[in-house]
């Protein structure tokens, strides 16, 4: 395992940020951390990277314990934190070049190169941290999170503030990472998540609530949904009988809400049932089992 987490646990006063929780990550993987804010996502971060020591429990990282070889972690991991921390007065090869010296990096003007490249920084690497837009700032984040070559990648919202062609690029470099490194990818924009992760961890007040592959927990969650509305009253039973729908629920609307695992049978089916006994459809629709919707559920209250 590249990342084991064992029963740790961090508490601030009566607060429990982070509560007992153990997981486990492979070389490979790309999983998506979520959850609300304060539910204790960077404590967790903070901890896998060596920033912060746990009350109780621990972690590893590539095989090394965290409390017990602190430095070694650090050489293994690139972490960019939410609060990406970057001295403004220094031209951006300037600061690469002084993360590349902390790590000894032998051919650090080829890994600064090669890193500047890879994060679209070609343009505006003569420029002082700075003088950077908020979405270049981060790429320069990323970019001192990815010099050293590390094995780990620890990505704290590594997308805020980025343009949409910005993130475009970044997911794909932090997917092209991921096939030969570990990564642990937070962030509120869950669209991205779903774009570049495989697996979801989902964190609520502490506790982690759901840890899976996505298309296991959207599966889970009762399949997709088609939204149907008639002219005239409908009988449940004949919408229950139908063979793709597993489930059906009236809204106070008068929409019927119903459950499938198949979209397009389920739709077919529908319009073979209106035409056979003459009813009208003034609405169908289809309302998928996104992962916002999941997340939502897993963290309400």
């Amino acid at each position: 395992m590249s990342i084991r987490v064992s029963q740790l646990l961090k508490t601030y006063g009566p607060q429990k940020a982070v509560n007992n929780i153990s997981f486990s990550i492979n070389k490979g993987e790309i999983v998506g951390f979520l959850g609300p804010n304060g539910a204790g996502k960077s404590t967790t971060m903070k901890i896998i990277t060596g920033y912060l020591a746990p009350d109780a429990g621990h972690a590893t990282v590539c095989g090394l314990d965290v409390h017990e070889n602190p430095l070694a972690v650090k050489r293994t991991i690139g972490y960019l934190a939410e609060a990406n921390p970057l001295y403004y007065d220094m031209y951006v090869r300037e600061y690469l070049q002084f993360v590349a010296g902390v790590h000894n990096i032998k051919n650090s003007k080829q890994a600064i190169d090669d890193v500047i490249a890879l994060t679209g920084l070609t343009l505006e690497s003569r420029k002082k941290t700075g003088q950077l837009s908020k979405g270049y700032k981060q790429r320069v984040g990323l970019a001192a999170a990815l010099v050293h070559n590390p094995e780990v990648l620890i990505l704290d919202e590594p997308t805020t503030g980025l343009d949409p062609n910005q993130i475009i690029e970044i997911r794909n470099v932090i997917k092209a990472q991921g096939a030969n490194k570990t990564v642990l990818f937070s962030s509120h924009i869950l669209q991205e998540v779903q774009a570049i992760c495989d697996r979801v961890i989902i964190i609520n007040k502490g506790e982690i609530v759901a840890d899976s592959l996505l298309a296991n927990l959207q599966k889970a969650n009762h399949g997709d949904v088609v939204q149907v509305a008639f002219k005239t009253p409908v009988d449940a039973q004949l919408l229950q009988n139908l063979p793709a729908i597993t489930g059906a629920n009236q809204t106070n609307d008068g929409t019927w809400q119903l459950t499938t695992s198949n979209i397009d049978e389920a739709r077919k089916q529908l319009l073979e049932l209106s035409i056979r006994h003459n009813l009208d459809i003034t609405s169908l629709g289809t309302k998928g089992n996104k992962l916002e919707d999941i997340f939502r559920e897993l963290t309400k209250g």
